[in-house]
């Protein structure tokens, strides 16, 4: 039996929009909760840097599996039961990552973590299901900002609860509140979103293999994949040895990498819940794209040359700019290019290709940072932000700004 429409009621699309948007808020702070204290957490299990890395790598593995088949079962059964199952299924993970007495047992539960995290693309497709073409970048820039938020509320608070003099149990406490987030925010699913997925079209669908093939041969979501790749694969090594840079650099611990974070999150929330849509309206989403990747490069550059932590801070919200407005426009690019029916597995297929990306990015990172230089990742993520700015011209020349 189909499903009604989200928007069928007067308001539907603005109650829709918040419900969402809630739903993204406390699913991120969950999530950002464990980011600052990971690096720690890692080490309180008597893990090397790489292995460090490596719990990054392992979730964004899991979320690489899981996107598409969650963004393709979305399409197929509806977003809001997707949502329900993946997003208290990744609160159980945070629990037995809490319990692992190992770190290839915290490999495992990151693992199984991402794969149930999968879910981005999902919830993507449930705001593209209720926004018109034309105003998805600027909806996918109060996305960008809850997600802002999360990692703003949850770093901040993760740094607060964690008591590294403990050891692993000293970590538990920010691993629980971040099971806490996911179940409120399962429940929030339950309760109050209703299926927004337009009726399948019949017939069998193509194969994701078949899928993979015209996306690929797309001008211009196929050059936005190769820039989110790019992208991604850059940040998350540097997100991923952070923790141990600032430490090594400035003596910072859990909890000022977790007010750092904050800062950052109530930057970015401001960028891409305020400004993006802004801009792109503007300039539109090609011209926007092109200036946030120009604003990265600059902050990877400031960071690597920081003498100190202020202007760290400075480079750090350079990237922080450049990204909340540069990721909104290029999963509205993808959606405005794609057919209502295959949004979630268009967008799956994206994001499954930036864990991809999450999973090389701290690897080649860790390794840089213990046999090269600890800011070496700086300067490859700038050399790397090149030819996504080359990509991002070319998609301006095929897409012309409309006056």
């Amino acid at each position: 039996m189909a499903h009604a429409p989200a928007t069928t009621e007067p308001g539907g699309d603005n109650r829709a929009l918040i419900v969402l948007l809630s739903v993204i808020f406390l699913n991120i702070a969950g999530f950002g909760l464990v980011i600052p204290l990971l690096p720690f957490f890692g080490k309180s299990l008597q893990a090397d840097a790489w292995e460090v890395a490596l719990l990054f790598s392992a979730f964004s593995f899991g979320q690489f599996l899981g996107e598409p088949f969650w963004g393709r079962m979305s399409d197929r059964t509806g977003r809001r039961r997707v949502l329900m199952l993946t997003i208290a299924g990744g609160a159980l993970s945070y629990v037995a990552l809490a319990f692992a007495p190992t770190i290839w047992l915290a490999f495992l539960a990151r693992f199984v973590g991402g794969f149930l995290s999968g879910n981005i693309s999902t919830l993507q497709g449930s705001l593209a299901d209720i926004t018109k073409p034309e105003e998805r970048a600027a909806k996918m820039g109060l996305m960008g900002s809850a997600f802002s938020l999360g990692f703003m509320v949850g770093p901040a608070l993760g740094g607060l609860l964690a008591h590294p003099e403990l050891g692993r149990f000293g970590f538990q406490i920010p691993l629980f509140a971040a099971a806490a987030f996911g179940l409120m925010s399962a429940l929030a699913v339950l309760v109050f979103v209703r299926e927004s997925r337009p009726e399948p079209k019949t017939g069998p669908r193509p194969r994701q293999i078949e899928v993979l093939r015209e996306v690929m041969a797309h001008p211009i979501i196929a050059r936005v994949m190769i820039i989110s790749f790019i992208t991604v694969a850059g940040f998350a090594g540097i997100e991923a040895t952070y923790g141990l840079w600032t430490e090594q650099r400035f003596g910072w611990g859990p909890r000022q990498i977790g007010f750092a974070f904050m800062a950052i999150g109530v930057l970015g929330a401001f960028c891409q819940g305020v400004v993006t849509g802004s801009l792109v309206r503007r300039y539109g989403e090609t011209r926007v794209l092109t200036a946030g990747l120009a604003a990265m490069w600059v902050g990877m550059i400031f960071q690597f040359a920081s003498p100190n932590w202020h202007v760290a801070m400075v480079g750090f919200a350079f990237v922080c700019f450049g990204q909340s407005i540069c990721f909104p426009c290029l999963t509205a690019l993808i959606s405005q290019s794609t057919p209502p029916d295959r949004q979630g597995e268009t967008l799956g297929l994206n994001m499954s290709n930036m864990a991809l990306a999450r999973i090389g990015g701290p690897i080649y990172a860790g390794q840089l940072f213990s046999l090269v230089d600890p800011g070496a990742a700086f300067v490859v993520t700038a050399v790397l932000i090149v030819p996504a700015t080359w990509l991002a011209l070319q998609i301006m020349r095929r897409t012309p700004r409309v006056a």
